[in-house]
């Protein structure tokens, strides 16, 4: 039946149309979004989801989170959420940035921050521009001093995650931290 309908449509002269979506201008009038506007709204609702104050409660949140921040950067970006006892969102920071397959980072800086919000606890993150979350060997040691600084202070890192095109790696759920 869906044959015979495709059929007849076509005969017609009538083309399959693509999935769009549209938007209304400042005029009011509705025209189709660019791919760049879609980008910017997908954004813009992941972004409200994290505001101030909300909850960070699994690895999943973690890594919506981060991809939106970092998937895109075209160099190594080196990011932590301060969260308090709760695991309430205090503030968000892009703290170090660096090449194509390097950022140098400070834990003495990081530790400044973490003070600075008054964090009980953070989740650290970077991306690899390269598209491969894998960690290597110089994540796994940053991470220990990073450790071992906030403990000094009594904030906890509860997790680095590692972001990649598309997907993301948690030291946490690998058991490096």
């Amino acid at each position: 039946m869906q044959n015979r309908f495709c059929s007849a449509v076509s005969s017609l002269g009538v083309k399959a149309m693509k999935p769009m979506l549209m938007i209304q201008d400042a005029s009011g009038e509705y025209r189709v979004a660019s791919s760049e506007e879609i980008l910017s709204a997908a954004k813009g609702v992941i972004a409200r989801r994290f505001r101030h104050g909300e909850s960070i409660t699994c690895v999943k949140t973690c890594f919506e989170f981060f991809t939106q921040k970092l998937a895109l950067q075209q160099r190594e970006v080196f990011a932590a959420l301060f969260l308090n006892e709760k695991h309430r969102i205090l503030g968000y920071e892009e703290l170090f940035f660096g090449t194509i397959n390097s950022a140098p980072i400070f834990p003495r800086i990081l530790a400044q921050k973490a003070l600075t919000y008054n964090a009980a606890a953070l989740v650290v993150a970077h991306n690899h521009p390269s598209g491969v979350p894998e960690p290597s060997e110089s994540d796994k040691k940053i991470t220990t001093r990073i450790i071992e600084a906030l403990a000094l202070i009594d904030v906890r890192l509860i997790d680095h995650i590692v972001v990649g095109d598309g997907n993301c790696v948690s030291f946490a759920e690998c058991g490096f931290i």
